[in-house]
């Protein structure tokens, strides 16, 4: 199987199938060590695909969810994606040697906005080529780009070896939509998964990005999703 796929994926609404696509995601900047603890919990409660947490909490959550089933990611430049190209290398190693599965890695949006395409790939390139092995989600925050960037970001995260593009940090203005997510998959076909995130709260909403394209969903209601899931 390859790593942007899914298993099972049931737009019918089985319960576990829908799980299986959620990375629970926790990256408010006042959480609390507790509140890793509780959102781990969840996830293995729910059956989640991963938790999404900040490289703080890494060894928290490798230590709660060891011998589990559900993957650790987490984020690399983020929010803003324009940190040194050699710190966001250093904090996907560091990640990586603490025992995350995934790095979802927010590209550089100054960049892309000033038409540096070749910054923005070498700065990707980079930080892949460092973690070779592990799974790779490119976040182009689509709120801030025209759809010729959308495109054009997408183009250079699938050259510089991603494995996933993400839509959205889930900070900028506006999250995930089912537009942006076909106008991606038209882009990267097969070559790569699509983690829809920002602003997902519903079942329905889930069900629209899986039916646009959508591979993951990224999410901080992924337990009030569940519950939508068995009524």
């Amino acid at each position: 199987m390859n790593k942007n796929s899914n298993p099972a994926i049931t737009i019918g609404g089985m319960a576990g199938d829908i799980a299986k696509l959620i990375d629970h995601s926790l990256l408010r900047p006042d959480a609390t060590g507790a509140d890793i603890k509780r959102l781990c919990d969840e996830a293995l409660e729910c059956g989640f695909f991963s938790v999404c947490i900040n490289p703080f909490f890494i060894n928290i959550a490798r230590g709660m969810l060891a011998g589990s089933d559900v993957k650790v990611t987490t984020v690399i430049g983020f929010p803003l994606g324009m940190t040194l190209t050699q710190a966001k290398v250093y904090e996907a190693m560091e990640a990586a040697l603490l025992g995350a599965d995934e790095l979802d890695i927010v590209v550089n949006i100054g960049a892309a906005r000033s038409g540096d395409w070749g910054a923005v790939k070498k700065d990707l390139s980079d930080v892949i080529t460092a973690t070779k092995g592990m799974v790779h989600k490119i976040i182009i925050e689509t709120c801030y780009l025209s759809r010729d960037e959308k495109i054009r970001a997408s183009e250079i995260a699938i050259e510089a070896g991603a494995e996933f593009i993400k839509t959205s940090t889930g900070f900028g203005p506006g999250g995930a939509t089912a537009e942006d997510v076909a106008l991606i998959k038209g882009i990267v076909g097969d070559k790569a998964g699509i983690k829809a995130a920002g602003g997902i709260k519903t079942l329905y909403q889930v069900k629209d990005l899986i039916k646009a394209g959508a591979t993951r969903i990224g999410t901080s209601a992924g337990v009030a999703i569940m519950k939508e899931c068995h009524y």
